[in-house]
């Protein structure tokens, strides 16, 4: 077992153990991780797009809206519009480490593995 901030796991059970991991959540989807830390910056009123202006009542809510709703989206503008700025900052909506079985190749799910365990 392996994630980038607890090197020293080594097992499931430990896993389990951190106070903030979620074992009956299962593994989330990329839009689910998304939505429930974009939740988590909304109620500590944290600025969504550091760096991003004057979309503050127009394309940040609908942005917002979207991540919300689990929905795709594409961004389409003229050049300076802050569209690369605005996708470097959903990278800020994912969580910092994820686990893995140590050793796999595909850095496979611990709780979900794809691959079946050799004894």
């Amino acid at each position: 077992m392996q994630s980038s901030g607890h090197s020293n796991l080594r097992t499931l059970g430990e896993l389990k153990r951190i106070p903030d991991f979620d074992p009956s959540g299962g593994s989330r989807s990329v839009k689910n991780e998304i939505r429930r830390n974009l939740l988590r910056a909304i109620e500590k009123g944290e600025n969504l797009f550091p760096g991003v202006y004057g979309y503050e009542d127009t394309v940040i809510p609908q942005i917002t809206n979207a991540l919300l709703s689990r929905h795709n989206f594409i961004l389409l503008g003229l050049r300076g519009q802050a569209k690369s700025r605005i996708l470097r900052g959903l990278i800020n909506l994912l969580d910092p480490e994820m686990p893995v079985v140590a050793g796999c190749e595909i850095n496979d799910d611990p709780l979900k593995p794809i691959l079946p365990r050799l004894p």
